[in-house]
């Protein structure tokens, strides 16, 4: 009884209201804090994707082969100009083009320099030729002959020389077929491989009805030279697969095994 009325009788306690207030109050400031904390974040990290947005954009239209190098000081305003509609339309690795507009591919480069290998005495290939650098057949103007050495610098002006007329040769056999960049490396290393004079209508005539009929298929069939001095040469089936493997996959990539 006297517990119930000093119970009764004793003033409230109003703390537990107060604590329960006044925690209401940190929380709400703690999300407010948080809230702010997050904006903050979300503005810096705008900025920041802003500031590198042109980087990025720049780095895949390098890639596509678009607008060149970049310079670290360029902004968007750099790049209003460009447009993705207009890069692959202009850009042989998705749009077939006039192959007259075209040159051989870096990508080539590489497979014919794996293909041809580089050697600067002067050999006789498989079919019996004199030979030197990355595949080039010597010539009376060379003044070379077998035993013979080149420099490097000759080796590369001998192919620079050799692409340009490969480029030129299948420019005037396909005409006004039009290329995708791969299709067109093909071509070129098949004039570089076999002779300009071998693309012509007497010599490959299945050839070049494929090209008059726009028969990319067809094309790719007659890309197999694999005779050499009247019998089939190794080197030659295995260059001959990865050709068509170019010009119907724009897969560069060696074929022989291992």
């Amino acid at each position: 009884m006297s517990g119930t009325a000093s119970s009764l009788g004793a003033p409230r306690d109003h703390s537990g209201p107060s604590i329960a207030r006044r925690q209401r109050d940190q929380r709400a400031r703690l999300r407010s804090m948080r809230k702010s904390d997050s904006s903050e974040r979300r503005r810096r990290w705008r900025k920041r994707l802003l500031r590198r947005a042109p980087i990025a954009i720049a780095a895949v239209s390098v890639a596509a082969g678009s607008l060149g190098a970049y310079a670290p000081s360029q902004t968007a305003s750099d790049i209003d100009g460009w447009s993705y509609e207009t890069n692959l339309k202009t850009n042989p690795n998705f749009t077939r083009m006039n192959a007259s507009l075209l040159t051989t591919s870096e990508k080539m480069h590489k497979a014919l320099a794996q293909e041809e290998g580089i050697r600067l005495t002067v050999y006789r290939d498989v079919a019996g030729y004199p030979t030197v650098g990355i595949g080039h057949l010597v010539l009376p103007e060379d003044n070379l002959r077998v035993g013979d050495r080149i420099t490097r610098q000759q080796a590369m002006a001998f192919l620079k020389a050799d692409l340009a007329k490969a480029e030129a040769a299948v420019a005037s056999v396909v005409g006004d077929l039009k290329l995708y960049q791969h299709e067109f490396d093909a071509l070129v290393d098949l004039a570089y491989n076999v002779g300009e004079g071998t693309l012509s209508p007497r010599k490959s005539p299945a050839l070049n009805r494929a090209i008059e009929r726009r028969d990319y298929d067809g094309i790719a069939q007659e890309l197999d030279y694999r005779f050499a001095d009247g019998q089939v040469a190794g080197g030659l089936v295995h260059r001959s697969e990865r050709r068509a493997q170019i010009f119907l996959e724009a897969n560069y990539a060696d074929v022989r095994p291992g």
